[in-house]
C-alpha cells in the first residue's frame, strides 16, 4: 500500500478472503481513529453491511496497546534481520513481510501454544522450508534460458516466500531482477553485503603494518644503552651488530656484499634453468598433442 487512500480497497480484499475461507462475516472493525477509516465511502459501506466501527480516542495509543506492541515487535525483528545480513534499508518491506510470515507460524500463548496459522486453518504446519532471510541463494537456470557453456545457477539474495507460487523469492542485485523458483540451494551463513571479511582483513593488515613499523623502529632507534657509571648516554642509532662487526674493519663488509652478490646470481641462474625446463616440457606436451 503506497497511499493511505488505498485502505478501503485493501479492506474489501481482506473481507472477501476471510469470509470466503471461514464462512463467517465480519461484525466489528476496530481502529486507531485515523482519517483513512472515516472516508464517506468507507463509512457508507460499513453501514450497508452492518459492521460496527470502534476506534480509540485521539492521541491515546495506549487504548490500542495490543496493536501498538505488535507493530513495535515487527519493526524490531525486521531491523535485526536487516542488520544481521547487512542488507540495505530498501529491503524493509520484504523484511516486514517475512517477519509476519514467521510470526504466524510461531506458537503463542494467546491461542494456547498453537500457531496463529494452525488456529486459523485447523491444520498442522510444516516449517522445514524456512530459510535465513538475506542469505545467498543459488537459483537454478533452466536449460531453455542458457547455452551450453553458461553457468547453471545464478547467485541471488533470498528475500521471502511467494504467496501465489510454491517457491522462494530471490533478488539479483547485479541485474536488479526478482524471480521465484523452487530449485534453489542456500548458503545461510553468508550474506551478499558482508563487511565482516573486509573488517577482519583490514584488522589483519593494520596489525601487520603496526607490527612491521614497530620492528623497523626498533631497528632504526635501537636499544637504550645504560651506562655503568650512572651518567646518561644518548640512544644508540643503527642495527644491532656483534662487537666484532662494530669494531671490525671495512674488509668484512666488502666480503659480505661479495657473497650476497654471488648468492643472488646463483638464484637467478636457478630460476632461468627452471623456467627453461618448464618451457621444454610444455613444448614437448604440445608436440605430442
Amino acid at each position: 500500500m503506497k497511499h493511505k487512500g488505498e485502505m478501503f480497497q485493501h479492506f474489501l480484499n481482506f473481507k472477501a478472503t476471510v469470509e470466503k475461507e471461514k464462512g463467517v462475516n465480519i461484525k466489528c472493525l476496530r481502529s486507531n481513529g485515523a482519517g483513512e477509516y472515516f472516508s464517506n465511502e468507507f463509512s457508507e459501506y460499513l453501514k450497508e453491511h452492518g459492521i460496527k466501527k470502534k476506534y480509540s480516542c485521539s492521541y491515546s495509543p495506549q487504548q490500542n496497546g495490543v496493536a501498538e506492541r505488535k507493530n513495535r515487535h515487527i519493526v524490531e525483528i525486521a531491523r535485526a534481520m536487516l542488520n544481521e545480513k547487512n542488507l540495505p534499508n530498501y529491503f524493509w518491506a520484504e523484511a516486514v513481510a517475512i517477519v509476519v510470515y514467521i510470526m504466524n507460524r510461531t506458537p503463542i500463548a494467546a491461542v494456547h501454544g498453537m500457531t496463529p496459522k494452525e488456529k486459523f486453518t485447523g491444520k498442522k504446519l510444516d516449517v522445514s522450508h524456512l530459510k535465513v532471510f538475506g542469505c545467498i541463494a543459488y537459483v537454478h537456470v533452466p536449460n531453455v534460458k542458457r547455452s551450453k557453456l553458461d553457468p547453471k545457477a545464478e547467485k541471488c539474495i533470498f528475500i521471502g516466500y511467494s504467496s501465489e507460487q510454491k517457491g522462494y523469492r530471490c533478488f539479483n542485485p547485479s541485474t536488479r531482477k526478482l524471480q521465484v523458483s523452487r530449485d534453489v540451494v542456500f548458503d545461510e551463513m553468508v550474506s551478499w553485503y558482508s563487511p565482516l571479511k573486509i573488517a577482519e582483513d583490514g584488522e589483519v593488515r593494520n596489525g601487520g603494518i603496526s607490527s612491521n613499523l614497530e620492528q623497523e623502529s626498533q631497528l632504526i632507534n635501537g636499544p637504550q644503552e645504560s651506562s655503568i657509571s650512572g651518567s646518561s648516554s644518548t640512544p644508540w642509532k643503527g642495527r644491532l651488530r656483534s662487537s666484532n662487526i662494530i669494531h671490525g674493519s671495512s674488509q668484512t663488509s666488502s666480503k659480505n656484499s661479495h657473497v650476497d652478490g654471488e648468492l643472488s646470481q646463483r638464484k637467478v641462474r636457478v630460476k632461468n634453468q627452471e623456467s627453461l625446463q618448464l618451457l621444454l616440457l610444455k613444448f614437448g606436451w604440445l608436440r605430442k598433442l
